[in-house]
């Protein structure tokens, strides 16, 4: 996986934190908080998922891997990351969820149920599967 650190104007990396405070700021300066129920957020959430994978939908595994490559594609298919993002952020903020933490534990989980390559079966919980974890 390639980084491609963002900074912010000032020149620092944006938090987390820092950011779904940003998104509760600019929902709430707009009276968005009524509209912003677990299953609105969660129906947008797949709304913009869905417009993520549009840009991807025709395109072979190749042009799909080459897809930065192009600076107004790049920009698109940033602007749906973001989309997807803030929706996701917003919606953890909504039920009480720490994104970081959820997806920790479920990454331990994953590495149970599904043993790195060449461990011995039953070893670590999991066995070996030809399929990525859900």
């Amino acid at each position: 996986m390639t980084e491609h650190p963002r900074r912010t104007p000032e020149g620092k990396t944006p938090d987390l934190d820092a950011l779904q405070r940003r998104l509760a700021a600019f929902a709430a300066e707009r009276d968005w908080q009524p509209f912003h129920t677990p299953k609105n957020l969660a129906s947008a959430l797949s709304v913009e998922a869905s417009e993520l994978l549009e840009i991807f939908q025709w395109l072979t595994p190749e042009q799909s891997a080459r897809v930065m490559e192009t600076p107004e594609t790049a920009g698109r298919v940033e602007d749906e990351v973001a989309d997807v993002l803030a929706y996701l952020l917003q919606f953890c903020d909504v039920l009480g969820i720490d994104v970081l933490a959820a997806l920790s534990a479920k990454i331990d989980r994953n590495e149970r149920r599904f043993p790195a390559l060449g461990r011995v079966a039953g070893e670590g919980g999991g066995e070996d599967v030809g399929h990525s974890p859900e």
